[in-house]
């Protein structure tokens, strides 16, 4: 797996055997990549990297810009790995590793230093989107012209709370990616809650 574009382009990223990991594929990460400097969402961007895995989506955003990363992994044979693909990409300095479970790392997380981009890349169908996306909101943790981008399994049922709106949604392959922003005072309500077939 290596780097798509941006300053460490062509840097391998090291993918750990026999560990329960489902980095993020490259069409995939191409795609939810174009739709954020679509929007402008990257450069210069504050990023939290949540379910980081081996830090793909973390350091693809440090390649195009981002100027800083917290990435949040609570196994540590995982996270030792993230730190090393860090560093291999040369971001070490810009980026912070926490190694404790989501939940846990966004109620320590202060709401005086908000993320402007957000990345949730969890488990496939195990629930934890809303969860966290709830908690995401009441901490506060999101700019107010932040972004969340979801990767979930295109059969798997998505809701957030109602400080959050819908962007885009986009299927690609066997997972769609589901960009949110926070709400504001003109945004149409609809509910929350989407599947695909």
């Amino acid at each position: 797996m290596r780097v798509i574009a941006g300053t460490a382009k062509g840097r391998r990223l090291r993918v750990p055997a026999g560990l329960h990991v489902r980095p993020s594929g490259a069409r995939l990460r191409e795609s939810a990549f174009g739709i954020l400097e679509h929007r402008g969402a990257i450069e210069g961007a504050r990023v939290l990297d949540l379910f980081a895995g081996t830090g793909a989506l973390g350091i693809e955003a440090l390649s195009r810009g981002a100027r800083a990363l917290v990435a949040v992994e609570q196994d540590r044979s995982v996270a030792a790995l993230l730190r090393e693909n860090v560093a291999h990409a040369g971001f070490a300095d810009r980026s912070e590793i926490s190694v404790q479970p989501v939940l846990g790392a966004l109620a320590r997380l202060s709401p005086a230093a908000p993320f402007d981009l957000v990345l949730v890349d969890p488990p496939y169908r195990e629930g934890l989107v809303a969860p966290v996306l709830e908690a995401l909101a009441a901490r506060a943790l999101l700019a107010p012209d932040g972004f969340v981008l979801v990767e979930h399994a295109r059969v798997e049922q998505v809701s957030w709370p109602a400080t959050l709106t819908l962007e885009l949604e986009r299927p690609c392959g066997d997972s769609t990616i589901t960009l949110l922003r926070p709400a504001q005072p003109d945004d149409s309500r609809e509910v929350p809650t989407h599947a695909h077939p």
